[in-house]
């Protein structure tokens, strides 16, 4: 059963029809300063915390799901914040559509569904072609932030990071269980709450290796969303 659509009257949220064509990004915000994206924002917790703690860096916070985008619109709205626009968006579609002409200072990817069973492992949103599409939208020694709750999709991910000589870890191991200053969103207080750990992972854009990995990107996706924006004339 298809879920009710929420329209969201946010002036903090970008309409579909805004993200078919490259964004002027310092017109949306009203400045020139860097843009950090946050890949399945959920309810916002974290984007709202991250932003608050870098007021100089504009955020984008995009989910699949109308609801997370309302929620962290709601959110980003009750604060004040003026650093954070939301876009209910697919994450390799918005990169080439949104961000054809705009370098990222930072990608964040918090726990995203890890499809656990094996046969569904393809389903990943985090993989060779993604983090080869993710490296063409980093500025040179931007940040690529990955975390999970489950130590498999974690390790595959640094793993692939890793074996890619354009990306260099930041931290003293590929995986870790903690990472100072860094927000814990609602759903990584769940584990959290019930001992079970959160795995980190941060990885940098080398500017000292331009030339390693292959021009090309991969091929931009359809967005894949369960509703149609028509429905409620969201544009």
């Amino acid at each position: 059963m298809t879920q009710r659509v929420i329209y969201i009257k946010s002036n903090n949220f970008i309409s579909p029809g805004q993200l078919e064509t490259s964004v002027d990004w310092a017109s949306l915000f009203g400045n020139a300063r860097p843009i950090a994206l946050e890949i399945g924002c959920g309810t916002g917790h974290f984007v709202v915390d991250r932003a608050q703690q870098q007021p100089d860096v504009n955020f984008v916070a995009i989910d699949i799901y109308n609801k997370g985008c309302w929620k962290t619109c709601k959110k980003t709205d009750a604060l004040g914040l003026t650093n954070i626009r939301v876009a209910r968006a697919e994450a390799a579609y918005l990169l080439e559509k949104a961000f054809n002409q705009t370098p990222l200072s930072a990608i964040y990817i918090n726990c995203p569904d890890p499809w656990p069973k094996k046969r569904h492992r393809k389903r990943r949103l985090v993989n060779r072609d993604f983090l080869l599409k993710a490296w063409h939208h980093l500025t040179p020694g931007g940040d690529f932030f990955f975390s999970s709750d489950v130590s498999d999709y974690a390790h595959n991910v640094a793993t692939l990071l890793e074996q890619n000589p354009a990306y260099r870890n930041c931290l003293d191991q590929p995986v870790v269980h903690h990472l100072p200053g860094y927000p814990i969103s609602k759903y990584m207080q769940r584990f959290l709450d019930l001992g079970q750990p959160i795995h980190y992972l941060q990885f940098q854009r080398d500017p000292a290796k331009q030339s390693e990995i292959p021009t090309q990107s991969p091929a931009t996706p359809r967005t894949g969303f369960r509703s149609r924006w028509a429905r409620v004339h969201n544009e």
